[in-house]
């Protein structure tokens, strides 16, 4: 797999992952830094005109560095859970194919502590240059089962005690109004699309994030960006103070 862009690659270095290096010539500033560390770990680098590296990242912003990465170790729906260090907290994306908005989500998911990504081997995008350069280079760092099945996946949470929230446009109960405390997986549909019907009805409850504005919907990727923060600012309200007493109010309970 390539990734392009100064970010993705540090970030694929810090997980050791890169195999090698293609630069521009008296390329400065932060890709500086990927070199040294690069030729610390013996990292073959080559260096080649501009146009190559326009080639290879298929016309993305590279910034005068492409790195060929291995492959991201394989998780399953249980490594996931198991390997979580609180109440899990998982997003699952059904049918998101603009490896943009993944890059994105990505990058959410890590920045909020999440536990991993779920999404399917078909109908989603591929995990690749675009998505890395989107995800800022938490691509190298969260971890991602893909499965055959996103309805199975979800029997997979719910049989591993994991609440699996889906996020709707047209659902009456209020994201924050769900008690995200609980292990939980948030599900995410693709954009004009949102959750096919068999996903949506193996969702143990739907929620709405309320718009205020004149649009009736937000980019995937920032609405979730959304819950999962508000699932992480629920778990740190709940977590107790240095007096042993809960640090906040929570909204309501499991429900819907």
């Amino acid at each position: 797999m390539i990734v392009y862009g100064i970010n993705p690659v540090l970030e694929a270095l810090r997980a050791r992952r890169v195999a090698a290096l293609k630069v521009v010539p008296r390329a400065g500033g932060r890709v500086r830094e990927i070199l040294e560390r690069a030729e610390t770990e013996a990292i073959p680098i080559t260096y080649v005109d501009a146009t190559v590296l326009d080639r290879e990242a298929g016309g993305g912003v590279h910034q005068g560095v492409v790195a060929e990465v291995r492959p991201a170790a394989e998780y399953t729906v249980d490594d996931l859970v198991r390997g979580a260090q609180g109440p899990p907290l998982i997003a699952v994306l059904d049918g998101i194919e603009d490896p943009h908005n993944v890059g994105a989500i990505l990058r959410a998911a890590d920045a909020a502590g999440a536990d991993g990504v779920v999404r399917q081997a078909r109908h989603a995008a591929p995990l690749g240059g675009a998505a890395a350069k989107a995800s800022a280079g938490a691509i190298a760092h969260v971890r991602i089962a893909t499965v055959v099945n996103i309805a199975r996946a979800l029997e997979q949470l719910n049989e591993a005690g994991v609440w699996t929230v889906g996020l709707a446009t047209d659902a009456a109960l209020h994201y924050d109004q769900v008690d995200l405390r609980l292990p939980t997986a948030v599900v995410l549909g693709a954009e004009g699309v949102g959750l096919r019907r068999v996903v949506r009805e193996r969702c143990e409850v739907v929620a709405s994030i309320p718009m205020h504005g004149h649009v009736d919907s937000l980019n995937v990727s920032v609405a979730a960006g959304i819950v999962l923060f508000e699932a992480l600012r629920q778990r740190q309200a709940a977590a107790p103070r240095g007096d042993g007493t809960p640090g906040g109010a929570i909204g309501a309970g499991r429900g819907g």
